[in-house]
């Protein structure tokens, strides 16, 4: 009887912390499998119904590719270090306009604020789910896990394109991405959750709290 009760704050608090739970389910997968599984990453995105995978691509493939100048698109950032990782991370740029098939970079800042080394991992997302295809990384910090020294602070790249292929209609893309610890007991330390933690408890609530009709 309470649910009727809860502010539209709290349910997007909660629906947040969810996908951030699952896309660290789906990375968790991604890391102990490897890469030449990644027909099975596809379908564990759909299945858990986050925004899947962007793609990655090369300088080159870019280059031969067109670019759209009759058009603009905006592709807006947003980062979040999770619980249990006492780092600072936020985007540099908050948004930018570009033309579909025009190579940008931007740069996080990410910042250590313990007294010890810790080491994270970065979780994408991209909204709405289906102009994921249509972006795509040359370089990006998310592809391997990030260490950093006690204080230690770093600018971190990530060179991207939107294909020419997108639909006309999308007007705004988000860039989202959450870091989490990768160490459960350092995790714990700092009172959260370390990635594979994160995937385990979302795993076990879903079989505990199945979705309707499923």
């Amino acid at each position: 009887m309470h649910d009727g009760n809860r502010q539209p704050q709290d349910v997007r608090t909660t629906a947040n912390r969810r996908l951030a739970l699952k896309l660290a389910a789906v990375t968790l997968a991604m890391f102990g499998f490897g890469y030449a599984l990644s027909p099975m990453y596809d379908v564990m995105c759909k299945a858990l119904g986050i925004n899947g995978k962007t793609g990655r691509t090369d300088a080159q493939t870019v280059a031969a590719q067109p670019v759209d100048l009759t058009r603009t698109v905006t592709v807006e950032f947003t980062g979040l270090a999770t619980s249990g990782l006492p780092w600072e991370f936020k985007p540099l740029v908050r948004k930018l306009e570009l033309h579909p098939g025009e190579t940008r970079e931007v740069k996080y800042l990410v910042r250590n604020l313990a007294k010890e080394e810790i080491t994270g991992q970065a979780i994408p997302s991209v909204t709405p789910g289906e102009t994921a295809p249509h972006f795509k990384k040359i370089e990006c910090f998310c592809f391997t896990r990030q260490t950093l020294k006690p204080g230690e602070t770093r600018e971190m790249p990530v060179r991207f394109v939107v294909d020419a292929g997108l639909d006309k209609d999308v007007q705004t893309i988000t860039l989202s991405y959450s870091f989490f610890n990768i160490d459960k007991v350092s995790a714990e330390k700092y009172g959260g959750t370390s990635l594979a933690q994160a995937g385990e408890h979302d795993a076990h609530h879903d079989h505990a709290h199945p979705a309707p009709g499923g």
